[in-house]
């Protein structure tokens, strides 16, 4: 009598191995970290001038331009590709998708330095830094301001991300027990790690919204909260394809069997920047203003621009076999990436107009801060997936190929 298997075990036996994450380990030196190391000392030079000095000092900002480059890449553009975390979070533990499990830590990384800088650079951004603290103080704050809620949804959300990402120090740390205890109660921070980007990023629209005339009618519109989270969950995804193929580069790892999940990633980014860009045309046609894309000079060829961004991973992405090939997918997510950059320049610089007589343009110390930023965030990334476990754990064979 032959004892056949049922089919659950024959399911058990063939299933792929749970994927480990690991610290890659190797030294924090090379030419690439003297690099970020030398930006960042540039940075630190201008950031010790404007602290002493004063913005004035260092930046084109002026009473018809209050806020520039670093508020819109701090506040508004750093955010959105901080949103690796948030984006994961909604396909894992909210649609129930458990084959990206191991995507999510990567991408929380990656969002918790993205919002951790972003919402310490904004005392660099702050005339009177030193009053920092009467944003959330009930004394001062000021609950049905848009810019409060941004300030508390980025505050809060910093503290959930760093409670998600801790499970990987008390690993490094060998806290098993407390890592299982912790765990017990991590849906409450999911839950949270969802709800506040949701609700921040949203808001960064309805910034704009209370502009009124101000900003141009090619992205004025009361959809700009939906406009904006669109954007928003996009750009985590692109990032999700971008970060695991840097990844790759980087540190010569093997993501072959990531490609399947980045190609279904892939995908999901075409069907958002459909219903985006649908969106963003029927409403200029249902508000009169379509028009205007071809006849506001330098706006109309933003607008273009950032419009060609976004159609070209809709084409791209459309074809199936792009979608199973790496460089198509990489191609297709920065230029999403692009789209939304600029997408966020026009909307709070470009498109913004106090009037007659005022200008604006970044510095170049205002610009060599920003890249200072990015160093930042960009060299912490490094260290922690040397000395932590982040990224799971696949051999390094194929990578160079």
């Amino acid at each position: 009598m032959v004892n056949h298997p049922i089919p659950s075990e024959v399911a058990r036996a063939n299933r792929k191995p749970k994927a480990t994450h690991a610290a890659i380990g190797g030294t924090l030196i090379s030419p690439f970290t003297l690099v970020l190391g030398a930006l960042i000392t540039v940075a630190m030079y201008f950031m010790a001038q404007r602290f002493m000095y004063g913005l004035g000092a260092v930046t084109n900002i002026n009473n018809g331009y209050p806020w520039g480059i670093w508020v819109v890449w701090d506040v508004v553009i750093a955010t959105g590709f901080a949103c690796g975390g948030y984006a994961m979070a909604l396909i894992t533990y909210i649609l129930n998708k458990g084959e990206y499990h191991h995507l999510v830590r990567p991408a929380l990384t990656a969002s918790l330095f993205g919002y951790s800088l972003g919402g310490l650079s904004v005392l660099i951004d702050l005339g009177r830094y030193w009053n920092f603290w009467h944003i959330l103080s009930p004394g001062y704050a000021q609950p049905g301001s848009v810019m409060f809620e941004v300030a508390a949804c980025i505050s809060c959300y910093i503290l959930v991300l760093w409670i998600e990402f801790s499970p990987a120090f008390l690993e490094h740390l060998g806290l098993k027990n407390v890592k299982a205890k912790l765990n017990k109660m991590m849906f409450v921070f999911i839950g949270l790690g969802v709800l506040l980007p949701t609700m921040h990023q949203s808001s960064l629209g309805s910034l704009l919204v209370v502009f009124g005339y101000q900003i141009h009618p090619l992205w004025q519109t009361p959809l700009l909260p939906l406009l904006f989270l669109l954007t928003a969950v996009c750009m985590g995804f692109a990032i999700v394809i971008l970060e695991a193929t840097l990844a790759a580069i980087g540190f010569k790892r093997d993501i072959a069997d990531e490609l399947p999940l980045l190609s279904k990633i892939g995908k999901i980014i075409m069907g958002i920047l459909i219903a985006y860009l649908a969106i963003r045309l029927g409403d200029l046609v249902l508000r009169g203003h379509l028009g205007k894309i071809f006849s506001s000079g330098i706006k109309s060829l933003m607008f273009l621009i950032e419009m060609a961004a976004f159609i070209y991973p809709v084409v791209v992405l459309s074809t199936p076999a792009n979608r199973k090939r790496l460089s198509k997918l990489l191609g297709a997510a920065m230029s999403m990436l692009t789209g939304a950059v600029l997408y966020r320049i026009d909307a709070f610089l470009v498109a913004y107009d106090t009037g007659p007589g005022w200008h604006y343009f970044p510095s170049v110390p205002e610009m060599m801060v920003t890249i200072g930023v990015i160093a930042i965030e960009v060299l912490a990334y490094i260290v922690f997936v040397r000395k932590f476990p982040v990224l799971p754990g696949h051999s390094t064979s194929t990578a160079a190929e």
